[in-house]
């Protein structure tokens, strides 16, 4: 992607805060039946967001052909007692010959923000990037090539997974504490993003549930 989220620490190669979970055994429903309290923000062309049913679910469906764009949902939550984010996602597949941690390999089949503010101004916010990524190692940790405000961590890499869905845990509350040296009990909004501008690549994914919870 060419630019952050918002005006959103070397690389490392370390698994920081949560855990990683395997195949889904919650519910996978996408937390709003419509996308009326999301907005999109382009970058480079139109990323294709839609609600769809699957099992009599709603599930949102990302499609990106060499676009970038990002949903977002501007939404306050005290996370101080549920610290732990949780959350199902699918991609059909994964991008060939790319390195992520460059600017010119940032792209990801699937994305999910987790932003919160440090300032009045739209541009004073720190975000936290979970990633399904390509070829890098799973666990993997690194500053977006960006912006500082940013920090990229694959919770899941590769195409071992590709169409199954996963479900996935972070401790949000730790990875800025560990991340950005800073306590947060409360965030100001999320997002997913699935994106291929940067090398015009394409790729689908599905978001199901996305929930915070404690520990």
């Amino acid at each position: 992607m060419r630019l952050a989220l918002h005006t959103l620490l070397p690389l490392l190669v370390l698994s920081i805060g949560g855990t990683v979970a395997a195949d889904c055994t919650v519910d996978t429903a996408f937390p709003d039946a419509t996308l009326a309290d999301w907005q999109q923000r382009e970058f480079s062309g139109r990323t294709d967001y839609e609600i769809e049913q699957e099992g009599g679910l709603p599930v949102l469906v990302a499609t990106t052909d060499g676009s970038a764009s990002v949903l977002y949902r501007e939404r306050e939550l005290d996370i101080g007692d549920r610290p732990v984010l949780r959350w199902s996602w699918s991609v059909d597949g994964v991008y060939e010959g790319i390195e992520e941690t460059t600017r010119a390999g940032d792209d990801f089949p699937a994305r999910l923000y987790v932003v919160v503010k440090t300032g009045i101004f739209p541009w004073q916010t720190l975000a936290l990037n979970y990633v399904w990524g390509s070829q890098v190692a799973p666990g993997t940790a690194w500053t977006s090539p960006y912006t500082d405000k940013a920090h990229m961590i694959a919770v899941r890499a590769g195409g071992e997974r590709a169409g199954a869905w996963v479900c996935e845990s972070r401790d949000v509350v730790a990875d800025f504490r560990n991340v950005f040296g800073i306590d947060v009990d409360t965030i100001d909004g999320y997002a997913v993003m699935v994106d291929g501008d940067n090398g015009d690549r394409a790729a689908r994914a599905r978001f199901g549930s996305i929930a915070f919870g404690p520990r």
